[in-house]
């Protein structure tokens, strides 16, 4: 199946964001597919802040959006936007980086009134890097994401639902088995 980069641009080492990312991981595994973690916040803050296009961590994660078939974008949104760490992640990258790849977006934060970061922040970068399919993508309030005590992470039954689907979607859209696997689950 597809190769998939699965990116957090979450600052945080406790994020939601990131911990969210990996649970629909499974599903897109589950699906056949191969899924490659990239926490942003593990790459150097000064080779991201300095723009140093040759540190070598930034030519590793250069190398894993051009061997993915598709690319997963998560981030918790800040002030109406996307976190300013995956901006500088995404401004690290060629312009055409996206060209031919199928992009999922999807966003994590505390109020509705951000609902659209998504589509007025988020997805017109990632649609000027030329992806060949851009999905629909996914709001998840921070109260709708649970984590135990265990690690174990929980998402409320609604939330869960609209994130099968559009990881459902995105899965379709590279290829995977979904039809047997949304009966399933």
């Amino acid at each position: 199946m597809a190769t998939v980069l699965s990116v957090s641009g979450s600052p945080s080492a406790t994020s939601r964001t990131a911990r969210l990312l990996r649970h629909l991981d499974e599903r897109l595994v589950a699906q056949g597919h191969e899924v490659i973690a990239l926490d942003a916040r593990t790459l150097p803050a000064e080779a991201l802040l300095g723009a140093d296009f040759g540190h070598p961590a930034i030519v590793r994660a250069t190398a894993l959006f051009e061997q993915a078939d598709g690319v997963v974008i998560g981030t918790p949104v800040y002030k109406a936007a996307y976190s300013g760490l995956l901006k500088s992640l995404l401004d690290l990258l060629p312009q055409y980086a996206l060209v031919g790849k199928t992009v999922l977006p999807l966003a994590t934060g505390g109020s509705t009134a951000h609902v659209l970061a998504i589509d007025y922040a988020l997805r017109p970068v990632l649609a000027s890097m030329s992806p060949a399919h851009i999905t629909p993508g996914w709001f998840t309030l921070d109260k709708d994401i649970t984590v135990g005590e265990d690690g174990t992470l929980t998402v409320a039954p609604g939330s869960a639902e609209a994130l099968a689907q559009v990881t459902d979607q995105f899965s379709a859209a590279l290829g995977g088995r979904t039809t047997l696997l949304a009966a399933a689950g």
